[in-house]
């Protein structure tokens, strides 16, 4: 990945307590290494406690509430999974209309495994071709999206990964679609 490809971009990563960790840790990573700046920004402050499947793991610093966040201060956003981040952020009203901010401006999003779920709520799977992991299949389709069993898949300035095994090629094509910046709706 080229040093600079994200420099002068500032990404979003949304997330609050329960999130997978590596799936929080490893795009972080690969977006600064790409010259980006990245905000961590969850519902409440100080830190959010990471998992390691159904482990604890490490807990992360929040770097903006959402109360002090805007869709306009980034260029995109990433969705970590883990079952209760995103179980926990779709409850938070906040939570989606941040994310249906960058939908609506065409701003790409990168979720990942069950990040997707907050999308359902922010009304912006219809129509999309996009993977997670196995258990949302029957919801992304109920809410209109087309699932498929891939390890990324981008639909429109949209990553889509399974897991964690997914990763690599999440990284790279979410840095990918961040780099080409705001996507007109299709």
């Amino acid at each position: 990945m080229a040093s600079n490809t994200l420099a002068g971009k500032t990404i979003a990563v949304l997330a609050t307590d329960g999130f997978e960790q590596v799936e929080l840790t490893k795009p972080v990573e690969a977006l600064k290494a790409a010259g980006a700046t990245v905000e961590i920004v969850s519902p409440k402050a100080g830190e959010i406690q990471g998992f390691e499947h159904h482990d604890k793991g490490d807990t992360v610093s929040v770097d903006r509430t959402l109360e002090n966040a805007s869709a306009g201060d980034y260029a995109g956003l990433v969705l970590p999974g883990g079952v209760i981040n995103p179980d926990a952020l779709r409850l938070e009203d906040s939570a989606i209309r941040f994310i249906k901010a960058f939908t609506d401006a065409g701003k790409p999003v990168a979720a990942i495994c069950h990040g997707p779920w907050t999308l359902i709520n922010a009304g912006a799977v219809s129509g999309r071709k996009m993977t997670s992991w196995p258990s949302l299949q029957a919801d992304l389709e109920n809410a209109g999206a087309e699932w498929v069993d891939q390890e990324v898949v981008v639909d429109n300035g949209l990553v889509t990964s399974r897991n964690p095994d997914d990763l690599p090629a999440f990284c790279a094509k979410m840095v990918e679609e961040f780099a080409e910046g705001r996507h007109d709706a299709a």
